[in-house]
């Protein structure tokens, strides 16, 4: 039973459709996997285990009855935890924070709709920062989340209970959303894969700013394959949500499966960027962890360079559109109730009350103009390999790291270039397991393509894991609880 929990979901699926494991066998077993490794990790919160195992059996006398057996969605049977800022209709979502630690809402957000008509089943919800900001998943509820390869180093965040989860075997697929690196980072520390979709590829709603590039959702994994069969359910327009793109088409549910043959990387141009042309500074363990990545890209027949796009103002749009959203979002409750919020969204709140409308212009011009520098980039390469985090897992009991190869960091968001630059792009943007350091901490490279490219960017991503084989390194917790 304990093997189901290292099953990918794409093969979860083939197996409760063919009829040779139960949908409730599934789920029991990840809900043992839970009850023996969550203690240590405390990556899932909020635990539904009777009603995912209702659930089950009904999924099991769906697949009995052979008049609905056809209608089974993709995702039939597997059991997901979600991000505890997206609401689920009758199951305690908190953000984090005190406010609402005992909100229960009364509809399911798109993605938890979308996960769920696909037929997933609901088993709790992961751990996140307060309001899922930041890149350390802790808060006054639940405590802090923590790394599975090291239970004294971070998750990584916001969607570090994901990825721990992830990681630990609790659950095969997740959902998760990211602005700054939050899909990406935590995926790179847990050693899992996190795909940062272009803008509009998944629909959101409810969104306070549904026109923002900026904030998107997507899914999480323990391998490329399985994140491309996340988001070909998650993927496509609704009515709600202005700003969405049409589905990228359904090869995405392909990507992995058996018999389908690998992806074709001659000839590719890759451009390696191990600093972002100067603009990061980046931990020498996790350079040196990354180094061997462009080797193994020559090796699949791809023409790597080092190269990197002119990233001018990215820094300034990310940082003013950041804290604009945070005041508009949670300024009037942040006066209110202070206490609701964590010490650094606080001064990101004070921050974006500054901002002034002569900011934005200048914000959202500079952002036209990186769009634009950015697309003629890759006109000249496919895709630009660089690192997802500064630094490898960091402290648990830090608030953030404060220097970076002994460079002091300015502010909590320094740390978080590597990631947060690329979202000022607009560039899909993957988080593959790249390698570890001396101590065996994982490191995420970055895989981002051009506008739009996200199918491209998950063939890469596919292939460089079939070679490297880094994401099949289970953590030690697993060992130490079994």
């Amino acid at each position: 039973m304990s093997e189901l929990c290292w099953t990918g979901a794409g093969e979860l699926a083939r197996m409760m459709r063919a009829g040779e494991v139960s949908a409730r066998e599934v789920v029991t077993a990840h809900l043992r996997q839970i009850e023996q490794v969550n203690p240590a990790v405390n990556a899932v919160v909020t635990l539904v285990a009777e009603r995912a195992l209702d659930e089950a059996d009904e999924a099991d006398r769906r697949w009995a009855s052979r008049s609905e057996r056809d209608g089974l969605g993709p995702l039939h049977g597997l059991p997901i935890a979600h991000k505890d800022t997206h609401d689920t209709a009758g199951i305690r979502t908190t953000y984090g924070s005190p406010l609402l630690s005992d909100n229960v809402p009364v509809t399911d957000e798109l993605v938890v709709e979308r996960l769920r008509g696909a037929g997933a089943i609901t088993i709790g919800k992961t751990n996140v920062p307060v309001f899922a900001a930041g890149s350390h998943t802790v808060n006054p509820i639940f405590g802090a989340t923590r790394n599975p390869y090291n239970l004294d180093r971070s998750a990584g965040g916001s969607s570090g209970g994901a990825a721990a989860a992830l990681a630990s075997g609790m659950h095969p697929l997740a959902d998760g959303s990211d602005f700054g690196g939050s899909l990406r980072n935590p995926a790179s520390f847990c050693n899992v894969v996190g795909l940062r979709p272009s803008p509009g590829r998944v629909a959101t709603w409810p969104d306070l700013l549904p026109w923002s590039p900026l904030a998107v959702q997507g899914p999480m994994g323990r391998t490329v394959a399985d994140v491309a069969l996340g988001l070909s359910v998650l993927a496509g327009p609704d009515p709600r949500a202005p700003a969405a793109l049409e589905h990228p088409g359904p090869e995405l549910a392909q990507l992995g499966r058996p018999g389908q043959p690998a992806p074709e990387l001659t000839g590719l141009r890759v451009a390696w960027a191990p600093d972002l042309g100067g603009r990061v500074v980046v931990d020498p363990e996790v350079t040196a962890a990354l180094a061997p990545a462009a080797e193994v890209f020559t090796g699949l027949g791809a023409r790597v360079e080092p190269a990197c796009p002119d990233l001018t103002g990215a820094d300034d749009v990310f940082r003013t559109l950041r804290a604009w959203r945070f005041a508009m979002a949670f300024g009037a409750l942040a006066e209110a109730q202070p206490e609701g919020f964590s010490p650094q969204l606080l001064d990101n709140i004070d921050e974006g009350r500054r901002v002034s409308g002569a900011d934005l212009a200048r914000a959202e011009a500079a952002h036209t103009a990186l769009y634009h520098r950015v697309r003629k980039f890759f006109t000249a390469y496919d895709l630009l390999l660089a690192p997802v985090s500064q630094v490898p897992a960091f402290p648990i009991e830090w608030r953030y790291p404060t220097e970076v190869a002994g460079q002091p960091m300015q502010s909590y968001l320094d740390w978080m270039a590597s990631a947060y630059l690329i979202s000022a792009t607009g560039c899909p943007a993957l988080s593959v397991p790249g390698g570890f350091t001396p101590d065996g901490l994982p490191v995420g490279l970055q895989i981002v393509g051009p506008h739009r490219g996200d199918l491209a960017v998950l063939r890469a991503g596919h292939a460089f894991e079939q070679v490297t084989r880094h994401g099949a390194v289970r953590p030690p917790v697993v060992a130490a609880a079994s």
